[in-house]
C-alpha cells in the first residue's frame, strides 16, 4: 500500500486544509494514490484511505455477508456426539442457555457482539452503498453512519471463530465433534465483513451525498497550529472539520449529526472510572471459577489459568500460549497502559509523543481479543450439557472478565488522543 505524508514541497499553498483527529495538528492534504493512504506529518496517523474502486465491491461483499449472516445464525455451529446422542448449538441457542443459567449479562453481551452487531455491519453498508451504486441520496445517512461506526467497533466475528477453535478442540478430548454449516459460513462471514469493510471508502461517500471535498479551504484564516486554537472542531466519526466557538455541549457535526467537542467531555476523569474498575474485577476475574464442571467422576471448577494449563498439558500449546496472550496478559496488558496514557496526559507530559500515540492506537486494535475465553465459555456450556453425565455452567469469573473487556474497551474509547500532544514543545509544531 502506498503511504503519503501530508507534507508537500510543491504547490503547498494550493491544497485544503485538514485536521488530525489524533493530535489535532492542522496540515495540508496531499494527493493520495489509489490503495494509499495519507498520514499525519507529526502523529503518523492515517487521515483517509484511498479505496481506488466505486461502492460496486462494498455492495457485493455487504450483500453476501448478510446471507452469510442468516445461513449462520439458522444452522448449528457445532455438535458433540457422546453414545449416540448428539447435541447442537447454534449462536442464539448458546444465547438462549446462559439467560437460563441467570447469566443474562453474560448472554447479554453476547448476543450483541456476535449477532446484532454483525447484522447492523453488513445490512448498514448495504444501506449506505446501494442508493450511491443507483446514483440515489441514501435516507437518513447521517444516522446510519454513525450505527455503522458503533458497529464496526463492537462486532467481533474474528474472536468467535478463534474462541470456535479452542471450544473445538478442549471439547475433542471429551467426545466426537461434528462441525455444522454455521461453523464454515461464520468463517466467510467474518473475511467478507472486513472485505466490505475495507473496500468501503467513506469520504468518497460522503462527497458523493454532500458534492463537496471534505478539507477546510486553503485560505481558512487560522489562529494557531492546532485545530483547537483557531476554534475548529474535528468530528470523530465523518472526519468533517467545522468551525465555531463552542458554548454548550450539544453542538452536532453538520454531516453525521455526532457530538462536536474541541476536547472529549471529561475525558481523562472518566478514562480513570473505568480503568479502575477493570482492574478491581480483573482480580476475582483471574481468581475465582470461570467454569463450574459437574460429572459422573465428581465436580471440578476452572479458572482461566487453569484452561492454558489443559490446553498446554493436551499438546495444544499453540492455543494455550494464544489463550494466555489473550485473556491473562492482553487484559493486563491494556490496563496498564490505558493507565499509563492517563497518568501521562494528567502531568502533561512532553516526551515520546510518537510513542505514546502508539500505544494508543496497539490498544484500541486488541482490546477486543480479550474476549476470547468468552466466546470458549459459551460454547462449552451451550454443548455439554448430558445431564447425570456431565454438564458445564459459567462461574461468576466469567462475568467480571466479560466486564473488565468492556471496560478497558470503554476506557480506550474515553481516552482522547489529542491530550497527548496538547503539551508538545514547539519544535513539533513546526510542520
Amino acid at each position: 500500500m502506498n503511504t503519503v505524508t501530508s507534507e508537500d514541497r510543491d504547490q503547498h499553498d494550493a491544497r485544503p486544509l485538514i485536521a488530525c483527529h489524533e493530535c489535532d495538528l492542522i496540515q495540508r492534504e496531499g494527493s493520495v494514490p489509489p490503495g494509499g493512504a495519507l498520514r499525519c506529518c507529526r502523529c503518523r496517523a492515517v487521515l483517509y484511505r484511498r479505496r481506488g474502486r466505486g461502492f460496486d465491491r462494498a455492495l457485493a461483499f455487504a450483500l453476501a455477508a448478510s446471507v452469510l449472516w442468516l445461513i449462520s445464525n439458522a444452522f448449528p455451529i457445532v455438535g458433540l456426539a457422546v453414545n449416540g446422542d448428539l447435541v447442537e448449538t447454534t449462536l442464539i441457542g448458546a444465547v438462549r442457555v446462559l439467560y437460563r443459567d441467570g447469566m443474562w449479562p453474560l448472554a447479554g453481551l453476547i448476543f450483541v457482539t456476535t449477532i446484532l452487531m454483525p447484522a447492523l455491519q453488513a445490512l448498514g453498508t448495504v444501506w449506505l452503498v446501494l442508493p450511491l451504486y443507483l446514483n440515489r441520496r441514501p435516507w437518513h445517512a447521517d444516522a446510519v453512519f454513525r450505527l455503522l461506526r458503533v458497529a464496526r467497533n463492537w462486532g467481533m466475528t474474528e474472536v468467535l471463530m478463534l474462541g470456535l477453535l479452542v471450544a473445538v478442540v478442549k471439547l475433542a478430548h471429551i467426545a466426537s465433534v461434528v462441525t455444522g454449516p454455521a461453523l464454515w459460513s461464520l468463517a466467510a462471514l467474518m473475511l467478507l465483513l472486513v472485505a466490505a469493510t475495507s473496500a468501503f471508502d467513506e469520504r468518497a461517500m460522503w462527497m458523493r451525498i454532500e458534492g463537496a471535498p471534505p478539507g477546510m479551504p486553503a485560505d481558512t484564516p487560522l489562529h494557531g497550529r492546532t485545530a483547537a486554537a483557531s476554534g475548529i472542531c474535528v468530528c470523530h466519526e465523518c472526519g468533517l472539520s467545522t468551525r465555531g466557538t463552542l458554548r454548550h455541549d450539544h453542538l452536532c457535526c453538520p454531516r453525521c449529526g455526532a457530538h462536536l467537542h474541541l476536547r472529549k467531555p471529561a475525558s481523562l476523569s472518566r478514562t480513570w472510572a473505568y480503568l479502575i474498575s477493570a482492574a478491581v474485577l480483573y482480580v476475582p476475574a483471574n481468581l475465582l471459577p470461570v467454569m463450574n464442571t459437574s460429572s459422573l467422576f465428581g465436580a471440578q471448577k476452572d479458572t482461566i489459568m487453569s484452561g492454558v494449563v489443559y490446553l498446554w498439558h493436551s499438546g495444544s500449546w499453540p492455543l494455550a500460549i494464544i489463550v494466555f496472550i489473550a485473556s491473562i496478559a492482553v487484559p493486563m496488558l491494556k490496563i496498564l497502559a490505558i493507565g499509563y496514557l492517563a497518568a501521562t496526559a494528567n502531568l502533561r507530559m512532553t516526551q515520546r509523543n510518537v510513542q505514546r500515540a502508539r500505544i494508543y492506537r496497539i490498544v484500541e486494535l486488541v482490546g477486543r481479543w480479550s474476549m476470547l475465553d468468552i466466546y470458549v465459555i459459551a460454547v462449552l456450556v451451550a454443548l455439554v450439557q448430558f445431564s447425570a453425565m456431565a454438564t458445564i455452567e459459567a462461574g461468576p469469573a466469567a462475568i467480571a472478565f466479560g466486564a473488565v473487556v468492556v471496560l478497558t474497551m470503554f476506557a480506550a474509547m474515553s481516552f482522547d488522543p489529542r491530550l497527548i500532544w496538547d503539551s508538545a514543545p514547539p519544535r513539533e509544531e513546526r510542520r
